[in-house]
């Protein structure tokens, strides 16, 4: 494969240009990779959601089970993959993104011992892995990547980030936690960024925030029972929000430790505990 004049050429590519996108992108962008399955049943409905001028969703890429690629919008071009995002002090994640799309039906639903897509599927257990998702806490089923997917998706990004200026390689359930799940327990994003980005884990850039609870604890993990590292801060105090991870957010005070997001106002990038997480209803939706 290669990239020339922002589109991707070789064995197994293919441009099907969709009308889903926005103009080009300014300065110095795009320099980050977002990562999403398609909740679908197939590359093919996923690329034709993609397309639908009824539907404000597109991608730059999508990556069938099979390995080949569908390129849809070009790689100079926003397309609107991301949805309502935020990473850091950035907001609108689209702007800033290459969005890859990867079919695969994303988390399974467990039924009368059989595990299935929300579409109605029922995978075999070779195509299932058990895992715990980075923004929950029970195991559950998701649908297996296969060997031929993932060597296409590293050799895409990695083409990605030797063209462009790409220094981060982000998942949607790390932009969208409240809302997204993709890629999912299933899919080695850690190995992939510790393979193009020499191991550096992305962190966004801190967000100042107020505690709005009357006192909200600092634990030393993002649980309820989790030893304290500090005593209950009051209203009012500016802290630093330096990550998120579910309906946790890491915060710096004087000590650094875990505090529930909805204890902050919305200066805080984090989810609400009350949120409703569920894996995404609809093929690529952003």
């Amino acid at each position: 494969m290669y990239i020339r004049q922002h589109l991707l050429h070789g064995q197994g590519v293919q441009f099907r240009p969709s009308p889903n996108r926005g103009g080009l992108f300014a300065g110095p962008y795009p320099d980050t990779i977002v990562i999403h399955y398609t909740a679908g049943a197939s590359a093919e409905s996923a690329i034709r959601t993609l397309s639908d001028p009824e539907r404000s969703v597109s991608a730059h890429l999508v990556v069938a089970r099979d390995g080949t690629v569908t390129q849809l919008v070009p790689f100079d071009q926003i397309a609107w993959h991301a949805g309502v995002s935020r990473w850091g002090q950035r907001q609108g994640l689209n702007q800033y993104s290459l969005g890859v799309e990867i079919d695969n039906a994303g988390q399974l639903q467990v039924r009368d011992g059989r595990c299935v897509s929300w579409f109605g599927q029922t995978y075999p257990a070779a195509e299932v892995v058990w895992g715990v998702h980075r923004n929950q806490t029970e195991p559950s089923p998701w649908h297996r990547y296969p060997a031929a997917q993932l060597r296409a998706v590293l050799q895409v990004c990695r083409l990605l980030v030797a063209t462009y200026r790409i220094a981060h390689i982000l998942g949607h359930e790390e932009i969208a936690p409240e809302r997204k799940v993709d890629p999912g327990p299933a899919f080695p994003l850690d190995d992939l960024r510790a393979r193009l980005l020499n191991g550096q884990f992305p962190q966004p850039d801190p967000v100042q925030a107020r505690v709005r609870a009357v006192r909200a604890p600092v634990l030393a993990r993002p649980a309820a029972r989790a030893e304290r590292v500090a005593g209950s801060v009051p209203r009012g105090t500016q802290l630093e929000v330096l990550a998120q991870q579910g309906s946790w957010c890491r915060v710096r005070l004087a000590a650094e430790g875990w505090m529930r997001a909805r204890h902050l106002d919305d200066g805080a990038a984090g989810a609400r505990e009350e949120a409703a997480r569920k894996p995404a209803g609809a093929p690529a939706s952003p």
